[in-house]
């Protein structure tokens, strides 16, 4: 019998409605004869409340005591779901990390997963009963409770998946799938049937919020398909394996969310200020030494642990931080492509008056560095050229 594990994130559980509706999908693969294992996340914003009333008490939380509240968010939707399966006349039961055998290491707030001893899990499927296991977290070698960080549950899902050897693992959550680009910003974005695992990993690390990259990664480790698909919707979704196409660009991302920081001095050393940023839990993007100092690219969700340690440990310096965009342009071996480029050239020597920074080029991607902010104008420019209206069979066409 096969198994499957699917996920359903924060919006697909936030109150018994939609729990009603994540049951029924759980329900027709259970009749269809699967073994049907579900990962879910906290109802709603629950993780961002509870975090919030945390900080209330103390700005800065004990992070052992921290992992217990924020795993609870979980504990409240897998109870929440196993009882509405159970009254629908389905045996269902509910697991926490411990008890469904997650192990990690002893990093609080974004613990690695270690090992799963999936033995209760495979004994409560040969009991024919639908296992929910909650997501984002784990026990250590202490048996403290431990979090994975942001997209722990994906995480969560396909590290389970791995262990039960799963034939696929779907990916529940209010966006319908992996687009050429952010609907929100390009009008014209449109669903893609497939990505490889690679092209997704880059599509997650410059910032699309589909699929955490550590998800990715275990998927392509293990060569687990995974489905990523709406809640709300009946459509196919988007599967992330291992099919590479010939060079095509299969998606635009742009990124707001990055920050500048630049430290003028003549004699800062290097090695001691990027070891007191990483003391710090903040691990820089780029790390530059220049003429006139330090030059650093990070993620804007740091920039109050930036400021923390600015006031802290370097005083002294001039120090200047400002925000900028990156377009990075992505499709398994398009920096070989002269056309590709040659096209993008002609777009961006249009667009000298948003100063652009530098374009790197690797075989994934394509990425545009800027001075400042820009609008998606651009963005919106480069994917009609690069994707266009042309019919491809990798796109999902409703």
């Amino acid at each position: 019998m096969n198994t499957i594990v699917l996920k359903f994130g924060g919006t697909s559980v936030a109150d018994n409605e939609k729990l009603n509706l994540v049951a029924n999908k759980i329900t027709t693969l259970y009749d269809e004869g699967h073994n049907v294992v579900v990962v879910v996340s906290a109802q709603g914003k629950k993780t961002d409340q509870l975090l919030n009333e945390a900080c209330e008490l103390d700005k800065t939380p004990n992070s052992r005591e921290l992992d217990v509240l924020l795993s609870s968010g979980e504990q409240v939707s897998i109870s929440k779901l196993s009882i509405l399966l159970n009254q629908l006349g389905y045996k269902a039961i509910s697991l926490t990390g411990w008890q469904a055998g997650i192990f990690t290491n002893n990093t609080n707030q974004n613990a690695i997963i270690e090992h799963i001893d999936t033995s209760r899990i495979t004994k409560e499927l040969s009991l024919g009963k639908i296992v929910i296991i909650a997501g984002f977290q784990g026990i250590n070698s202490n048996s403290d409770i431990t979090t994975l960080g942001r997209g722990g549950s994906d995480t969560t899902a396909i590290s389970v998946a791995a262990a039960l050897n799963a034939r696929e693992c779907y990916i529940y959550s209010d966006v319908e799938g992996v687009f050429t680009s952010d609907p929100k910003k390009v009008a014209e974005a449109r669903k893609l049937k497939e990505v490889s695992y690679d092209e997704m990993l880059d599509i997650s690390n410059e910032g699309a919020k589909v699929l955490h990259n550590r998800c990715v990664e275990i998927g392509k480790k293990f060569n687990i398909p995974i489905i990523a698909k709406s809640t709300f919707k009946e459509d196919e979704g988007t599967i992330v394996n291992n099919k590479i196409e010939s060079q095509t660009v299969k998606s635009l991302v742009k990124n707001d969310n990055l920050i500048i920081l630049k430290i003028k001095s003549d004699c800062i050393n290097y090695m001691s200020t990027y070891n007191l940023f990483i003391k710090n839990e903040i691990i820089p993007i780029e790390f530059i030494h220049e003429a006139t100092g330090i030059k650093g690219l990070f993620n804007s969700s740091d920039l109050n642990k930036i400021n923390n340690l600015i006031n802290t440990n370097l005083k002294e310096y001039e120090i200047l931080i400002y925000n900028i965009s990156r377009i990075s342009i992505i499709g398994y071996g398009i920096s070989n492509d002269t056309q590709i480029i040659k096209q993008i050239t002609d777009i961006l020597n249009t667009t000298n008056h948003y100063n652009i920074q530098k374009i790197d080029i690797n075989n994934g991607k394509i990425r545009i560095t800027f001075k400042t902010t820009v609008p998606n104008s651009i963005l919106e420019t480069l994917h009609s050229k690069l994707v266009g209206r042309a019919k491809s069979w990798f796109f999902n066409h409703c």
